[in-house]
């Protein structure tokens, strides 16, 4: 299978799971590179014909979070503002205030150069800060606690 058919798999089934959650998902073009690229990983892993699997790769960490009364599971990293990944209705939140991401089999979030600036605990971050368990990050004025990562 060539890099170009990988490609308009992996973006047929990202739009096809888009279509799945109506008004949830951004378009594949806005979509962050390290998603696309576990697109294509996912659906190499369904189309190959050799023994390896992801699963073979290891676990992906994930993050669970709490905001308000939803709970959200993200497997790659996402924006956090009023027009992020996860939507923070909010009027003291940047469009763009926070990038939660995974490294090294732990998460961190980072500030994206927001007005109010993102809390971690009750202190303002000035770079990017690992979360753990019972975490509280606010994003202007709503608090998102980490239930796990």
């Amino acid at each position: 299978m060539t890099s170009t058919d990988l490609d308009r798999l992996a973006r047929t089934a990202y739009e096809a799971h888009r279509s799945a959650h109506p008004g949830s998902l951004p378009p594949w073009e806005d979509v962050p590179e390290q998603e696309q690229k576990a697109w294509r990983a996912a659906v190499s892993a369904v189309t190959s014909t050799g023994d390896a699997t992801l699963a073979d790769a290891g676990p992906a960490p994930s993050i669970v979070i709490q905001a308000g009364d939803e709970t959200h599971v993200f497997h790659t990293e996402f924006t956090a503002g009023r027009q992020g990944t996860l939507v923070v209705n909010d009027e003291h939140a940047s469009s763009q205030h926070a990038l939660f991401q995974p490294a090294h089999g732990l998460w961190y979030v980072e500030d994206l150069g927001s007005t109010n600036g993102t809390w971690l605990n009750g202190r303002r971050i000035v770079a990017a800060q690992r979360l753990k368990k019972r975490d509280k990050v606010r994003i202007g004025r709503t608090v998102i606690v980490v239930v796990s990562a």
